[in-house]
């Protein structure tokens, strides 16, 4: 790992504005495949609010950063950030996100996704901090610039014309004057790369669209699958006229409703969305379509000063191919595509509009999941709250409309909670820490005081921080985690946590039971298991989801087993990305090519299926993402289909294969496939 110090204080510092940051001092790195960077402890040691850079990527592809906090040896906190390559980009760091209280802060334009990684950390307690690439497939070339340490938030008053506004969900990205010329074609192409099957001009898009579209004409591949996608080579029961789980022959199934098995195969988010970013950068797009036309005007997002915000190209291109008449084409198209490679699922964020009209099983999620006005910690409620009951009572009321769709097989309670991803949290500690008086609180301070009786007694249980000489003053908030501070009171911590849990899970689920008692629960969608704990309350459901990102998938799924749940088991997101298209990321999992994607689908669905717990891989997701970044700033190479609704089709080959093969991998019949993708270190944020 090569690693070099950069000295802020030879940089310019200040309190206030009309500093000019522009080439107070420059530095260029090459950067080996372990990853290298800067040290940036002086930052974190001074008093200033922001850090503020100038970052380059000098290489045909994106790269991910870190900012690392430690303390001692142990990394505390991670701030991940996604560069774009080739554009100057101004990087900016918040001292106040090492609170731990958002996981996707605001970032600026060159910037993709910034991810906060960890919990609540005091500044005090870091002894270093570095600003790293993480590793890479070869060595990187990067360029730092001009860092500044202010206590005002950057803005283009500050460091001139080449920024502009703090950026964020749907907000104006900051706006920079750049010189290499336009990124994007009018198709949303990546402008800087060529690739097989780039589309050139608008006469070949149309010429293209409507032989997929003439292609596409059909159904599942085979007489074997039923009318819901389900195996007809193997009956579980009568069938119960909606989609359930079963086991037989020791291990799990789903069943569709006329009780054939089924393993649920699809990709999530079948749909064309409004989501290109676009507001900050339009200088880096060749022109957008012409506004007077009101079909492209449905196909931009403005904001509240009537700015354009995000565009679909995708729309625009079906636009482009098929005319006013676009949608009912596409629908039909991409559902008769998803089929004849034996996908038998529209998973989640899919277009609601397919639902019940294509004739094609989907999952879903609650549209809301229940909330309260104060949150104990980022966005878990006040689960103990009246307030969280009622919310429960209001969001399971959405699945009226769905209640007798034979279509559904289930519903998502919510998908990756924030608080979650922050390892081994004690959701308890954050109850004390939080200053509200909240129902938790109360609750907490109750339990805590019928098991102690005496100030005194917990004291000595919990060890030298805590003085109280009456258990009231636990309820302005405290300084420290309670769970770390003795065994005691980290059993006392982790107890109430579990009986929080249990009500995070237990009340949405009861109350959605009563509306809608046909259909399965699926569960959370974990972004991982987090913490044992997040096992609570499995019995709930009729699903235990996860999503997991890795080239195999059995540890993850046998992992769930080992907590001691006994159910099926889905993974809700997975996906490989390459490098040899028009996209600059790989998404999560990184492959070499086109065709290293499909081998790598086809080697981890087919683990999934050996799985005597797995009964279902849903595919994140259907289209490719925009070079530029989608709504949040991701920009992967992780589709079944490109920006112009192209199939890849070396992925789409062994999409099919692996739909042959799955029931058979079920049974035990067949092994899985053995041959694996060539990885490459991930270029994801």
């Amino acid at each position: 790992m090569n690693f070099e110090k950069i000295i802020l204080s030879d940089a310019l510092t200040t309190k206030g504005a009309g500093m000019t940051a522009r080439g107070v001092c420059t530095s260029s790195y090459r950067l080996d495949e372990k990853g290298g960077g800067v040290d940036l402890s002086e930052f974190i040691k001074g008093e200033h609010r922001y850090l503020f850079f100038w970052l380059s990527v000098n290489e045909e592809h994106s790269a991910p950063f870190s900012l690392y906090l430690y303390s001692g040896s142990r990394m505390v906190f991670e701030v991940r950030v996604g560069i774009l390559p080739g554009v100057p980009t101004p990087v900016t760091i918040d001292a106040e996100w090492f609170d731990g209280h958002v996981l996707f802060p605001k970032g600026n334009a060159g910037e993709l996704k910034v991810v906060c990684h960890g919990g609540r950390v005091d500044r005090r307690t870091v002894e270093r901090a570095e600003f790293m690439s993480l590793p890479s497939y070869h060595e990187l070339s990067v360029t730092m610039s001009d860092p500044v340490m202010t206590d005002e938030c950057p803005e283009a008053s500050v460091f001139g014309e080449r920024t502009g506004k703090f950026a964020g969900l749907y907000e104006p990205l900051s706006e920079f004057e750049y010189s290499g010329g336009t990124l994007v074609d009018i198709f949303g192409q990546n402008k800087r790369k060529t690739w097989q099957g780039k589309i050139k001009s608008e006469a070949e898009l149309k010429a293209r669209m409507n032989e997929m579209y003439r292609e596409a004409a059909g159904g599942y591949p085979s007489d074997d699958f039923s009318m819901y996608g389900g195996y007809k080579g193997k009956k579980l029961g009568d069938g119960t006229g909606f989609f359930t789980k079963y086991k037989a022959d020791g291990r799990w199934y789903l069943a569709d409703p006329e009780g054939y098995a089924f393993f649920s195969m699809g990709p999530d988010c079948v749909g064309v969305s409004v989501d290109c970013r676009i507001s900050g950068v339009e200088g880096w797009l060749d022109a957008l379509p012409d506004g007077d036309d009101p079909e492209y005007e449905k196909m931009t997002r403005r904001g509240r000063d009537g700015e354009k915000i995000a565009f679909s190209y995708q729309q625009a291109n079906l636009y482009r191919a098929f005319g006013k008449g676009w949608y009912d084409k596409w629908r039909e198209m991409v559902v008769s595509q998803l089929k004849g490679a034996g996908m038998n699922t529209l998973g989640n964020w899919s277009d609601g509009r397919l639902f019940g009209a294509t004739k094609m099983p989907y999952v879903t999620s609650l549209p809301r999941f229940p909330y309260t006005k104060v949150n104990i910690f980022r966005d878990f409620p006040d689960v103990l709250s009246p307030e969280y009951e009622a919310s429960a009572k209001s969001s399971a009321k959405e699945l009226e409309r769905h209640r007798d769709d034979k279509y559904m097989i289930g519903y998502f309670l919510r998908n990756e909670p924030n608080w979650a991803f922050v390892n081994n949290l004690v959701i308890a500690d954050e109850v004390l820490i939080n200053p509200a008086d909240t129902y938790c609180k109360r609750e907490l301070i109750a339990y805590l005081t019928e098991k102690y009786k005496t100030p005194s007694a917990i004291c000595e249980a919990w060890g030298h921080k805590t003085k109280i000489s009456d258990f009231g003053e636990l309820s302005g908030g405290v300084k420290y985690k309670a769970s770390e501070l003795s065994a005691a009171a980290n059993e006392d911590m982790r107890e109430f946590s579990r009986r929080m849990l249990r009500a995070y899970v237990e009340i949405p689920c009861r109350e959605c039971r009563q509306v809608d008692p046909n259909h399965m629960i699926l569960g959370m969608r974990w972004a991982w298991i987090s913490d044992p704990d997040l096992a609570t309350g499995w019995e709930c459901f009729d699903v235990f989801s996860i999503n997991c990102y890795a080239v195999d998938p059995t540890p993850s799924i046998q992992n769930v087993v080992n907590l001691g749940v006994d159910l099926p088991v889905m993974i809700g997101e997975f996906h490989f990305g390459a490098l040899d298209a028009g996209l600059t990321s790989t998404g999560l999992e990184g492959v070499r090519t086109q065709r290293d994607r499909g081998i790598a689908y086809r080697y981890y669905i087919e683990r999934a299926a050996a799985h005597p717990n797995g009964v279902g891989c849903h595919y994140f997701q259907c289209y490719d993402q925009f070079v530029l970044g989608r709504f949040d700033g991701e920009n992967y190479n992780i589709g079944l289909f490109d920006v112009c609704c192209q199939p890849y089709p070396l992925m789409f080959e062994e999409i099919r294969a692996a739909a042959e093969d799955i029931y058979p991998v079920m049974s035990g019949e067949r092994a899985p496939v053995t041959d694996k993708a060539e990885s490459i270190p991930m270029i994801a944020f």
